[in-house]
């Protein structure tokens, strides 16, 4: 895959009608927001009781925290995501492998940070895959948890309703979210109205809480406390889990949109509810318990239960929606296996279900569950995976400002040192809890990180040996002229991923039937570090240098968000190009299906790349598992064959 480099302009968003605006904007708060929306189910709580560390109850270290808790939603959120970062969508597309590589387009294959921001992309997109496995457990058993407020005298209920809910939720993807995704939206609006008003009346007993809103409120607690803080922050981070939803999910609504719901509706939703239970936590420390479910009264406890379940399943939703889309990008970008693929909506093209990533994301969110078993101990596991994700981010934001949009060194000194001073800290901060449960998002995403590596270097060593075993097709033109052979009326397509060596299927026709067709279509599936390819733009076709007549090459590019259609996309370029003599209703697609075996694939050239014979069997079985290229999907079965072959890697 090459990349160009290129200076980058963020592109400007269009601007949407006042209407338009809000419409996308509710879809906003059923989608984008679910995550960091449900963060005050355990913030506060975990802050004041989780760990040995946990901070000492008393009313400065109450303001203290809140004041934190909302500075951060203000720097981090507000400052560097909604400002900053939703300029750096690719194409309009976002999240971290997108960020990644933009920034290495913009460097360029030379530089000497062009294969540390590839690896930092596939670490992040690993990491993603963990946070999936956490918030879905962690969001679910923190709302069922209320029950335990409402009903203090029922036997523990809550592991058990929280796995019959995920595994309904787990359960209901193959159907997708285009049905319920209309809904959506109005529960989380009536969920931030919920979390607003819980939280004004305690605001309205206590005024003076509204001090933490003062950033040397935040300052004395980090100064009086630098130790405490220190510790305290690894549980503070909590309060912005689900920020990388904002960018991920930007190429669904835009960025206005993004930023019109969070500054007007999410933000000051959440502020007033931390604010409210700093003031509940003030009035009466009897209810640390489980703060957020006691702000409201009694007789109100129960329905708030049901809404936070709603909002966390929502809030699930979000991440699983955000694992298929992760994963389809990878996939796509050659760091994983095909994945089957299935399109749950008509008319939007995100929708999408991948049977093998949710049945692996339901077995590790059970199995998360049932080990952690409550919110509080989960909490450990959710910092690192997020305060790493942020440092990764930041990185890539920071790189993209000096090389991508040209900022002064001064700039990008500053905006570097800003986020370092605010989230270095929390990521060191969560390091210790690895031992007490940050080993989870650890873990995921380290293994994530050797199948994404182990996969992708595997692609090479097959296009090697392929190349070496299959010769090149000069070669084969060349005897071909030399020994002709009948031609045949009609088109045969090749598809086949290498323009320098024969495709399989041509070379057995030849070989077997001693026939060739007076068209012979060689088609290449081309990915391109961007997420779409308009359809007219798709393909490219070029004629052989060769005595052999009717030969012709064609490249297809997709982009990395595309539905790769191979004879859709052939028959606009035959309509563009004027190839009516292909007649393609007719034609034949000829497959190769490549069985691959670890072993001695021959001596390997010093410099070039090569994997231990336990990888390469890790490489194999994953080939296997793997499904079919989903464009093989939508051949007409009556016109298409496949022979195959082994190879040694």
């Amino acid at each position: 895959m090459g990349f160009a480099r290129r200076v980058y302009r963020p592109a400007r968003s269009s601007k949407l009608s006042a209407k338009k605006t809000a419409s996308l904007g509710l879809g906003t708060l059923g989608v984008v927001f679910g995550d960091i929306g449900t963060s005050p189910l355990y913030v506060m709580r975990t802050v004041f009781t989780v760990g040995d560390s946990a901070v000492a109850l008393t009313d400065r270290n109450i303001m203290g925290v809140v004041s934190c808790i909302i500075w951060l939603l203000f720097l981090i959120v507000t400052i560097k995501y909604v400002v900053f970062v939703l300029r750096a969508d690719h194409d309009g597309e976002g999240g971290i492998l997108a960020l990644s590589t933009l920034v290495r387009q913009c460097l360029g294959p030379g530089h000497r940070l062009f294969k540390i921001v590839g690896v930092l992309g596939v670490f992040g997109a690993a990491l993603f895959f963990g946070d999936s496995v956490i918030t879905p457990a962690i969001s679910v058993l923190s709302a069922i948890e209320g029950l335990e407020v409402a009903f203090p005298e029922i036997p523990d209920v809550v592991l058990p309703v929280a796995l019959a809910i995920l595994t309904g939720l787990f359960a209901i993807q193959k159907s997708g979210t285009s049905k319920v995704g209309r809904v959506f939206g109005p529960v989380m609006a009536l969920w931030f109205l919920c979390l607003a008003l819980a939280g004004l009346p305690h605001i309205l007993k206590n005024p003076s809480v509204l001090m933490a809103l003062s950033p040397t409120c935040a300052g004395a607690f980090l100064i009086e406390h630098p130790g405490t803080a220190f510790v305290t922050m690894g549980a503070i981070v909590l309060a912005v889990t689900g920020a990388e939803a904002l960018y991920a999910d930007v190429s669904h609504f835009g960025r206005q949109p993004i930023q019109f719901t969070w500054l007007l509706i999410v933000l000051p939703s959440l502020i007033l509810n931390y604010l409210g239970q700093g003031a509940l936590l003030i009035a009466d420390d009897a209810h640390l318990a489980n703060p957020f479910f006691h702000l409201v009264p009694s007789g109100f406890t129960m329905p708030l239960v049901v809404m936070a379940t709603f909002a966390t399943l929502i809030a699930s939703q979000a991440v699983i929606s955000g694992a298929y889309s992760i994963a389809r990008q990878a996939s796509r970008l050659g760091y994983l296996p095909h994945l089957k693929i299935v399109h749950t909506s008509e008319s939007a093209a995100g929708q999408i279900y991948l049977p093998a990533v949710n049945m692996l994301l339901y077995c590790a969110v059970a199995v998360v569950v049932l080990v952690f078993q409550d919110s509080d101990r989960l909490s450990g596991a959710y910092g690192l995976a997020v305060t790493t994700d942020l440092v990764i981010t930041s990185f890539l934001l920071v790189t993209l400002t000096r090389v991508g949009w040209k900022w002064p060194m001064w700039a990008t000194a500053v905006l570097f040192g800003a986020l370092a001073a605010i989230e270095w800290p929390m990521f060191a901060a969560n390091l210790p809890k690895i031992a007490t449960g940050g080993w989870l998002p650890l873990g995921v995403a380290l293994t994530m990180f050797f199948v994404m590596r182990t996969w992708s270097l595997g692609e090479v060593l097959v296009t090697r040996t392929r190349r070496e075993h299959e010769g090149t097709f000069s070669e084969f033109l060349e005897k071909l002229a030399k020994n002709p052979v009948r031609r045949i009326p009609g088109t045969a397509i090749y598809p086949h991923s290498m323009l320098t060596t024969t495709p399989l299927p041509l070379k057995v026709n030849t070989m077997v039937n001693h026939v060739l067709h007076d068209h012979v279509v060689i088609v290449s599936l081309k990915s391109v570090p961007i997420p779409h390819v308009p359809i007219d733009q798709q393909m490219t076709v070029e004629k052989f240098n060769s005595p052999i007549s009717g030969v012709s090459h064609v490249t297809l590019k997709f982009g990395f968000m595309d539905r790769r259609d191979l004879e859709e996309a052939l028959a606009a370029g035959q309509k563009r190009l004027g190839l009516q003599s292909w007649k393609l209703d007719c034609a034949y697609f000829m497959l190769s299906h490549i069985k691959l075996k670890a072993g001695d694939a021959g001596p390997i050239e010093s410099g070039l790349p090569t994997m231990a014979l336990w990888r390469k069997r890790v490489f194999v079985w994953l080939s296997r598992v793997g499904a079919s290229p989903q464009w093989t999907v939508g051949l007409p079965v009556a016109r298409t064959a496949e022979i195959s072959s082994t190879i040694a890697i």
